[in-house]
C-alpha cells in the first residue's frame, strides 16, 4: 500500500473512533497497561452479553420476581429465592427448578466458558428448630454445594471453575423483621466473575470460608 494511501487508512480509523465517543490515550511505554485495559473491557463484555442472553432465557422467571439478573462489583449475579430450588429446610434441589439452573448452565458453558463462578449460600435469621441442620451455616453451605454439584455433574460446567460458600444468616440483602424481607435474604447467588476480579481476591477467600466455618 501506498504511503498516501496507508495515511488515509489512518485517518479513517481515528475519525472513526472519535466520532463512536471513544477517548484514545497514546503513552510511550505503556503497552501493558493498554493490554490489561483491554483485556478487562473484553472480559466485562462478555459479561454483558451473559446478563442479556440469561434475561432473555429467564424472562418469565424475573418477571415472576424468582430470579434477579444484576451486575454488580463482584461480577454478574444470578440470584433465586431459596424457595424456587429448595423446599423449605431442605438443601435438595427441586425438580422444578431444574429447568431454570439448566438455562443458567447453558450461558456458563458458552458465553462466559472461561469465567470463574462462585456459588453463595444464604439464609434469613431465624433459628434451625424442625429441619435437623446444627446452624444456618450448614444450610446455606449444603445449599450452595448443591447447585455446584449440579452444574458440575449433571450440566457438564467445568468444576475447576466452580467455588461454594456458605454465609448464613450474615449478608441480609433486607431486613429480618417481615416476611417479605426474610424471603428476599433466603436465596443463593451464582456470581460470574472477571478473571481479573478473581486474581484480586484469591488470598481473601480461604480466610472468609475458615472464618464462616468457626
Amino acid at each position: 500500500m501506498s504511503t498516501r494511501g496507508t495515511r488515509f487508512v489512518s485517518i479513517l480509523v481515528i475519525g472513526s473512533l472519535f466520532l463512536s465517543g471513544c477517548t484514545m490515550i497514546f503513552q510511550k511505554g505503556r503497552r501493558t497497561d493498554i493490554e490489561k485495559i483491554s483485556k478487562l473491557q473484553s472480559e466485562l463484555s462478555e459479561l454483558e452479553r451473559a446478563k442479556a442472553e440469561l434475561e432473555d432465557r429467564l424472562k418469565r422467571e424475573i418477571g415472576n420476581k424468582e430470579v434477579k439478573v444484576e451486575m454488580g462489583e463482584r461480577g454478574l449475579v444470578i440470584t433465586f429465592v431459596a424457595e424456587v430450588l429448595f423446599d423449605s429446610g431442605k438443601a435438595k434441589i427441586r425438580e422444578e427448578a431444574n429447568e431454570k439452573l439448566n438455562k443458567v448452565a447453558t450461558v456458563l458453558n458458552t458465553t462466559v466458558r472461561d469465567l470463574s463462578i462462585g456459588i453463595e449460600g444464604h439464609t434469613d435469621n431465624q433459628p434451625i428448630k424442625y429441619s435437623g441442620w446444627k446452624s444456618n451455616w450448614e444450610l446455606s453451605s449444603s445449599r450452595a454445594l448443591s447447585v455446584l454439584h449440579y452444574l458440575a455433574d449433571l450440566q457438564s460446567v467445568d468444576p475447576t471453575r466452580l467455588s461454594a460458600i456458605g454465609y448464613g444468616e450474615y449478608h441480609p440483602v433486607d431486613t429480618n423483621d417481615t416476611s417479605e424481607g426474610r424471603q428476599k435474604n433466603r436465596r443463593v447467588e451464582i456470581v460470574i466473575l472477571p478473571k481479573t476480579t478473581k486474581e484480586k481476591n484469591t488470598s481473601s477467600v480461604p480466610a472468609a470460608t475458615t472464618e464462616n466455618l468457626k
